[in-house]
């Protein structure tokens, strides 16, 4: 698929392939595209935990119920934010930074045929402390992204809207 069509392509997928194994090379593939994303001052504010124990998933479901979907999704990738890293060079941009490596991860994940729903987490602090803990980092879990081999395929929701756009020529 080209750029264009893996972005129309894209769906926040809720249900997926039971027990199926994400081989090593296409995590890996996905973890690279999200670290190619752009960050301010280039300080790559993140890190990330990749989650494939079942026990672990069941736990960050008991902490959001919106990441119900991890009950049939091959893995968790937590995105973590590290605002230390841009403390006295480029303050407080590290949750759109984050947020550009997780949609890098979406789009390269669906270019290998994966599904992917992206359930935030920060800036709801209760959850986030929850899941530094369980995670054991000291750094801010931003969001979850569930992974696996969708089980549907839900219509987009997606769409252009002239109206919310405005052109000043």
């Amino acid at each position: 698929m080209n750029t264009s069509e893996v972005i129309r392509a894209r769906r926040s997928i809720r249900k997926y392939k039971e027990n199926f194994a994400i081989p090593q090379k296409d995590i890996e593939t996905m973890l690279e595209a999200a670290m190619m994303a752009p960050s301010a001052c280039n300080t790559r504010p993140w890190e990330f935990v990749v989650v494939e124990n079942p026990k672990i998933k069941e736990q960050i479901i008991e902490i959001s119920p919106h990441t119900s979907m991890l009950h049939t999704a091959s893995l968790a990738i937590v995105v973590c934010g590290r605002p230390d890293l841009q403390e006295n060079i480029c303050n407080a941009f590290w949750p759109q930074d984050c947020g550009a490596a997780i949609e890098n991860l979406l789009l390269q994940a669906t270019d290998l045929g994966y599904g992917t729903c992206w359930c935030g987490f920060y800036p709801v602090m209760d959850r986030v402390e929850k899941l530094q803990k369980l995670l054991q980092v000291t750094s801010i879990p931003l969001a979850v992204v569930a992974v696996g081999k969708p089980e549907q395929n839900p219509d987009a929701r997606g769409f252009f809207e002239p109206s919310k756009v405005t052109y000043l020529k």
